[in-house]
């Protein structure tokens, strides 16, 4: 019994760690690329975006119902403990945002360079989402969604990230310029396409043999 409790306990701080390594990384990408680069995300915020465009509604009252929304289907689905670790996920991801922006931007210029700024942009979020979802653990209401949908219809992540990214990017035509939706629509298919390789990333037969 005490053998296994121990075992828990370190699962869980690997789970902690991982998750927090993952919101660090993406902290950082989403300060010192997203915000200077003018790309933007699909899911929740850029549907929050939307309906502000569209109906005037504050992405501070819409992103609050909708992520709500994606959290509570979250629990229906994953169960308790994906509260506990989106919780850690979510706090890390706002800690680490604050300390970076008690410093100056890594690379202020990135904005001339949008193809770098889109495809470097896609690094940050994938890595970074990769870890923490691997985890088992949401940042946002859009990893909550996706990890949601994943599970309950049996298919891939990275087509959940996909389908849910473009739908909102093509909604947004809207009122942003094909030309300047064209980079973020390469950010949003890159970085969901490595959050789900790096969710079929395996145990290494050593860790697999020392679990059974």
């Amino acid at each position: 019994m005490k053998r296994f409790h121990s075992a828990r306990c370190k699962q869980i701080a690997r789970e902690c760690a991982l998750m927090l390594l993952g919101n660090a990384i993406l902290a950082f990408g989403l300060y010192n690329v997203h915000a200077f680069a003018g790309v933007t995300e699909g899911g929740v915020l850029g549907l929050t975006l939307l309906l502000r465009q569209w109906f005037g509604v504050s992405p501070a009252v819409s992103g609050l119902v909708l992520n709500a929304a994606c959290y509570w289907l979250g629990f229906r689905v994953l169960g308790g403990t994906f509260i506990w670790r989106s919780i850690v996920a979510g706090g890390g991801f706002s800690i680490f945002y604050a300390v970076c922006e008690q410093f100056a931007p890594l690379f202020p210029g990135i904005a001339e360079l949008p193809l770098l700024a889109a495809v470097a942009g896609a690094l940050f979020v994938g890595v970074g989402v990769g870890l923490s979802v691997r985890a088992g653990g949401a940042p946002g209401g859009d990893d909550a969604l996706a990890m949601s949908v994943s599970k309950a219809l049996r298919c891939d992540i990275r087509w959940v990230y996909l389908i849910s990214d473009l739908a909102v990017l093509l909604l947004s035509l809207s009122y942003i310029p094909l030309g300047k939706l064209a980079y973020s629509l390469l950010t949003v298919v890159l970085s969901g396409q490595i959050i789900g390789l790096m969710q079929r990333v395996r145990a290494r037969p050593a860790q697999k043999s020392a679990r059974a």
